[in-house]
């Protein structure tokens, strides 16, 4: 595959672009991460979604430890080319690291935030380190 599709991308002053995961089937926004080049090209080519993590400065592959991959099915960019959506098939039903199935999990009702999902599983159990 040609790789010019990733000179159309606006990177960041760090090489990074934010990446949307969309539930493909219901259409729930899962997670937010960020992208560099490598891991853009790297989620393509394998059809599971890689990431770069910032804090550890590394790729990061989708449920590498705790087995909740996401199986990418559509890969999309807004219309400035800076923002990347992959709508995927979420494997496990757990998106977040805190055991949910989102990480948009807390609503703001009168100037508080409140968990309005459920934590399906213990992180603790989840992540095999």
């Amino acid at each position: 595959m040609d790789s010019n599709w990733l000179d159309e991308i606006k990177w960041n002053e760090r090489g990074l672009v934010a990446a949307i995961a969309q539930e493909k089937s219901s259409g729930k926004v899962l997670m937010m991460a960020w992208m560099n080049r490598e891991s853009l090209e790297l989620t393509v080519a394998s059809g599971k979604a890689v990431y770069w993590s910032r804090s550890r400065q590394k790729l990061w592959r989708k449920g590498e430890s705790s087995g909740h991959e996401q199986a990418v099915v559509e890969v999309r960019t807004d219309c400035d080319n800076d923002v990347v959506l992959l709508q995927v098939e979420q494997k496990g039903g757990i998106a977040c690291h805190t055991g949910r199935h989102s990480c948009f999990f807390q609503k703001l009702e009168n100037g508080h935030w409140h968990t309005v999902e459920p934590q399906l599983k213990d992180p603790n159990t989840i992540y095999q380190l």
